[in-house]
């Protein structure tokens, strides 16, 4: 359903369906932005999360040396997941997911933890999460990784979590937090996106975190041309042939409804 009120450069929107229309291998760079109308909150805005809590509290240093703070780490984060769990992608993420399905989006780049992108259709090989996801749990010592619900029901109430089955090692959310290294792996699939695409959209990320948010960089000096949807302006909206500051659902929704005239209207889909 189209949100009426919506203001939303007519310009810069015919530009962005232009972009879409003639292009075969967009790659989208996601972060928080894209899933806060899904209800899941983001972590920079001015209700995010670490303006109710001090980043520095879950540093993994801290998570490692001290049982308390791996206990105030769980109940954090398994209040996180369940909301995550619990909410559903919204048109912006379908809208990603349609057009890789018609040969356009090459994949997705992203900021998020949320598995959103996964659970909207987007084949996981083409989803690079550049900060983990939380619908899984690795151990720290030995690497192995299970999917978060056959983990999350052997957490207590109070945040005391088992080891690893494998090696008695410590057993975290595959995300990366404070004080750890993206993997080689994730940036180095990001950059040959970015290195091959033929269009670079970023869609609701404030691009102030690095070094994730160099790739918008890179591709619009390659000169690839760069859309930039985002609520708020960024700090790289010079770069940008589009910017559109405007809910990204109700974006795509407009686009979508020109680029695939013929599909059904863009909404959200059920959690799985």
């Amino acid at each position: 359903m189209t949100e009426i009120g919506v203001n939303i450069n007519p310009e810069m929107l015919d530009n962005f369906i232009s972009l879409l229309k003639s292009c075969r291998r967009i790659a989208a760079f996601t972060g928080a932005g894209i899933s806060t109308e899904s209800g899941i909150p983001d972590f920079r805005g001015p209700s995010g999360t670490w303006e109710k809590f001090d980043p520095n509290e879950f540093h993994i240093d801290r998570f490692v040396s001290s049982v308390e703070s791996r206990r105030k780490y769980w109940l954090h984060n398994t209040g996180m997941y369940e909301a995550i769990r619990q909410a559903a992608p919204n048109a912006a993420h379908v809208a990603l997911t349609r057009l890789h399905g018609m040969g356009r989006l090459s994949a997705v780049i992203t900021q998020n933890i949320d598995g959103m992108h996964q659970v909207a259709g987007m084949p996981d090989d083409k989803v690079i999460e550049l900060h983990g996801s939380t619908r899984y749990i690795g151990c720290l010592s030995c690497g192995i990784r299970i999917p978060r619900q056959e983990f999350q029901h052997r957490v207590s109430p109070e945040g005391d979590s088992p080891p690893c089955d494998s090696c008695g090692g410590l057993m975290k959310p595959a995300t990366i937090s404070f004080g750890q290294m993206l993997t080689p792996e994730s940036m180095e699939a990001a950059a040959r996106e970015t290195d091959t695409c033929d269009l670079f959209v970023v869609i609701g990320s404030s691009l102030v975190v690095y070094p994730a948010a160099g790739f918008p960089v890179h591709a619009a000096r390659r000169g690839v041309p760069l859309v930039i949807i985002n609520n708020d302006p960024t700090p790289h909206d010079e770069y940008a042939q589009v910017v559109l500051n405007a809910p990204a659902g109700e974006v795509f929704r407009r686009a979508m409804a020109v680029v695939d005239p013929d599909g059904p209207p863009l909404s959200g889909v059920r959690p799985s």
